[in-house]
């Protein structure tokens, strides 16, 4: 523990998707500014333990109920510890998180992260628990301050909250309903990015295609895209997660055309049954989806496209599932993310009839992912012999008894683990530059192990080694969050959506 004439220390705990890992940067940015310091591994009792929550799995309460009460004993032995829960989980359960945990100081939702270091002070002040949720977005949460976890790769939000009503889906009611931020602001914070020797950037939302219903722009998103490929030094631009719904052709051709941006589709696809996708409220149906696929391939052969796929939907049959299978196997996705149904209460699907057997469910999740596997497998086949360019990630890669190998990712995504011999002046740092040709194939990732042929060290190297990561003061071009939009500029992916 601090003392009290010392910085008090924090500690994030961050559970969910990429949203959630973006607000968890800006939580970390506003409590450095607020004068707290990042806990070290070692430290066992931060000061304050920041739960940053996500409520699309059913298991989510139970984990996050169960953590609270393993710290419990060392609140009690650390009466000046603070405990504050946020995020999706904290928007749904509000009070009853400081009834089942009294011992949790603040809890604050999805709309006001900047309320976190206020709330902190007045519990501490008032020896009570603060409980502070509402009901819609009042500041973007990219006006705030970041602490970036990565030297060369950062998020980017371009838009929060959803218009869908994915019967499945809990997260609209707790994120609500979608708010774009300008063109101009999201290209302000990808130049400054840039500007701290950023190499790469995800635009991210729940939906990110549907960029520009606010402004009445469904090209939007494709401008936006094309605009990053005119940042100087952005050398990478991904992108997650799209609807098939709002797919239009002007994005896959802005894909294709802007070199920048990485031959990679996170698509979700849920089912591949027509009548589930309906269940769904899913909005496109199989072959809607497929043609997406195949027009992506035609403008862009080499690319990644990975997805997002649920088994056991309540009502799903044996014929249902065969559809799904059958779409994985002309889709060829390079991988996905599978799930089992998860019930949410709150949610349409909650009160569905025919709630399949766990053991129905589980059966045809194994053959999924058996089938993906093989799929992956003779894929990444493919790539044996070619030469990739490999931002290098932090992490020492992987080990064995023979080889060391460091760990980077190819511009279509993919994981490859390469042995760090060849041309090579000084040591390889994460954020990095290398080029190397592909040995071996596994089902989920590649494998290097031959000298490298070209290595170039980046600013972002640099700022790996010295220990430093972009601290941005959060974005904005003197412009209202949301309301009446402004001239664009010149110039111009999660929860399984």
């Amino acid at each position: 523990m601090s003392t009290s004439s010392a910085a008090r220390t924090y500690q994030i705990r961050t559970y969910g998707c990429q949203m959630n890992v973006h607000d968890s940067e800006r939580l970390a940015g506003m409590l450095e500014d607020a004068g707290y310091v990042r806990a070290g591994e070692e430290e066992s009792t931060p000061d304050v333990v920041v739960f940053n929550t996500c409520a699309v799995r059913e298991n989510a309460d139970n984990r996050l109920y169960g953590t609270l009460g393993h710290m419990r004993p060392a609140k009690d032995r650390h009466p000046g510890m603070q405990i504050a829960v946020g995020g999706c989980l904290a928007q749904k359960d509000r009070d009853a998180i400081v009834k089942r945990a009294p011992w949790v100081d603040v809890v604050f939702g999805t709309h006001n992260l900047g309320s976190l270091p206020t709330l902190l002070e007045r519990a501490r002040h008032n020896q009570e628990a603060e409980v502070e949720i509402l009901e819609s977005l009042e500041v973007f949460p990219s006006t705030l301050p970041a602490r970036r976890e990565s030297a060369y790769s950062g998020w980017v939000s371009v838009s929060v909250g959803c218009n869908n009503t994915c019967t499945f889906c809990i997260v609209p009611s707790l994120r609500g309903k979608e708010k774009d931020r300008r063109p101009g602001e999201v290209l302000a914070e990808v130049q400054a990015l840039v500007s701290e020797g950023v190499l790469e950037v995800t635009l991210l939302g729940q939906n990110v295609n549907a960029y520009g219903v606010e402004f009445g722009d469904r090209y939007a998103f494709g401008k936006l895209l094309r605009s990053c490929g005119e940042v100087e030094g952005l050398e990478r631009v991904r992108f997650t997660s799209p609807h098939p719904r709002d797919f239009t052709d002007d994005v896959i051709a802005a894909m294709a055309e802007t070199p920048n941006v990485c031959p990679q589709l996170h698509m979700p696809l849920q089912s591949g049954s027509d009548r589930v996708l309906k269940a769904m409220r899913r909005s496109y149906r199989s072959e809607r989806y497929l043609n997406i696929v195949r027009k992506v391939r035609e403008a862009m052969p080499d690319a990644a496209i990975t997805t997002d796929i649920i088994v056991g939907f309540p009502g799903e049959t044996e014929e249902d599932f065969e559809a799904t299978l059958e779409v994985v196997r002309q889709a060829r996705f390079s991988s996905a993310f599978t799930f089992q149904y998860s019930k949410r209460p709150g949610t349409p699907a909650a009160e569905m009839p025919d709630q399949l057997p766990k053991e129905v469910v589980q059966e045809r999740y194994d053959r999924l992912v058996a089938l993906q596997n093989e799929i992956s497998w003779e894929e990444n086949k493919k790539l044996v012999g070619r030469t990739v360019e490999l931002l290098v990630a932090e992490g020492e890669g992987r080990k064995d008894t023979e080889t060391h190998r460091l760990t980077g990712r190819a511009r279509d995504g993919r994981l490859v683990h390469f042995t760090p011999t060849g041309a090579i002046d000084r040591e390889i740092r994460p954020g990095d530059v290398v080029h190397t040709a592909v040995t071996r194939a596994a089902p989920h990732h590649l494998v290097a192990d031959t000298d490298i042929s070209a290595h170039r060290r980046t600013v972002a190297g640099d700022h790996w080694e010295a220990g430093m990561r972009p601290k941005t003061s959060g974005v904005s071009l003197g412009l209202p969050s949301f309301g009446a939009p402004p001239s664009q500029p010149a110039a111009q992916q999660g929860c399984g959506c």
